[in-house]
């Protein structure tokens, strides 16, 4: 575990030429095809047993039909960056975008582990556009196949995750591709900065589930990294200087790919080589660029687990209902070794939302 205890007191500056507002990005995901709300499920037992007040998971194990919260930023970053390559309102209807694209021969690439590689292929097919999705070679047949499902060209690659953006980035260079990724490098920062705006979706929707409730405001909010734009965006949100209620942000990986971790115990971006993990949408060994100033600042713990306890902790929540997988899990197990140590002042005051990104899914479970 890696604590920063300035966290405490930061707060996320919005850019002053930000344009988008988490309203604004809610009414857009509210105008696409099979539109929900995931559910924020309360878990009572887990709370008690913690000795905290309140304990909450938000479930985005079915989002526009999908297993996992990547179609938010996916949806949000190809519609900002289709509107400026074809030069329409950013309020452009897909059929519109998709229209003006195709009148352009254009194709959107990405790399992917899973989930945000099923994505981009789901929002291809609501623009009516072809997509070629680059995956490592490491990736299960069971992830792989409902991407090609979507009717993505998939094409798999050697070696790393990170051997695989850099593939893709070769790709994008060849004309009509548009490269649209959830990860930032120095002279790419531009969409991941609208992926992260896209996942403001889902923090909305738990702040007003919360108020629905009639809870205190969250106090505590634990977010999976892989890349790190998800947990970005959780900080942004939790540490803006427009919010009143400030929240802790607990950023959880692998202990196997935790790179976040070893970047913040640097002080600076620091790849490192991964291993296998049951967690793979989490498998990234290097922090997105655009992500990393704010979480250098804002995350006040990092917290790598094992497959074993993200495995206990899947049976654990699979036993009260929610149908999550692997990543899912990770924040439950990340609060648990923080309630263990008795850090980031968690008792029966706290409000804890923990943010499962993915639903349920097979893998091999660990020894």
């Amino acid at each position: 575990m890696f604590l920063n205890p300035s966290a405490n007191t930061w707060r996320y500056q919005t850019p002053p030429k930000s344009t988008s507002s988490e309203s604004q990005v809610l009414a857009f995901h509210q105008g696409l095809p099979d539109y929900n709300q995931t559910p924020l499920v309360p878990l009572p037992d887990l709370a008690k047993e913690l000795g905290i007040g309140h304990a909450l998971l938000k479930d985005e194990s079915n989002r526009f039909g999908l297993p996992a919260f990547k179609i938010l930023g996916a949806s949000w970053a190809t519609q900002k960056l289709l509107a400026q390559k074809c030069n329409l309102p950013p309020t452009s209807s897909l059929q519109d975008l998709g229209r003006a694209a195709s009148s352009q021969n254009l194709t959107l690439v990405t790399c992917t582990e899973g989930n945000w590689g099923r994505a981009i292929a789901r929002m291809s097919n609501y623009l009516s556009l072809s997509c070629t999705i680059f995956v490592p070679s490491f990736m299960p047949p069971t992830t792989l196949l409902p991407i090609a499902l979507e009717g993505a060209n998939v094409i798999i690659t050697e070696g790393s995750y990170d051997d695989t953006v850099r593939a893709v980035r070769k790709e994008a260079e060849k004309e009509g591709r548009l490269l649209v990724m959830d990860i930032g490098w120095e002279g790419y920062e531009e969409v991941p900065q609208w992926v992260v705006e896209g996942y403001g979706t889902m923090l909305a929707e738990t702040d007003a589930r919360i108020e629905g409730l009639k809870l205190p405001p969250v106090t505590h909010a634990i977010a999976s990294v892989g890349v790190g734009s998800w947990a970005q965006a959780a900080v942004q949100h939790y540490k803006s200087a427009s919010n009143p209620h400030h929240a802790s942000v607990i950023t959880v990986e692998p202990d196997t790919a935790a790179s976040l971790k070893a970047s913040l115990e640097a002080g600076k971006i620091t790849s490192i080589a991964t291993g296998h993990t049951i967690m793979d949408g989490m498998n990234c060994g290097t922090v997105s660029y655009t992500a990393w100033p704010v979480l250098k600042e804002g995350v006040d713990a990092s917290v790598e687990v094992s497959d074993v306890e993200a495995h206990r902790d899947l049976i654990y929540l699979h036993e009260r209902g929610v149908r999550n997988g692997p990543c899912g899990a990770a924040p439950l197990s990340a609060l648990r070794r923080l309630a263990k140590e008795g850090k980031l002042g968690l008792g029966k005051d706290s409000v804890v939302v923990l943010f499962s990104t993915e639903g349920s899914r097979a893998y091999v479970a660990p020894e």
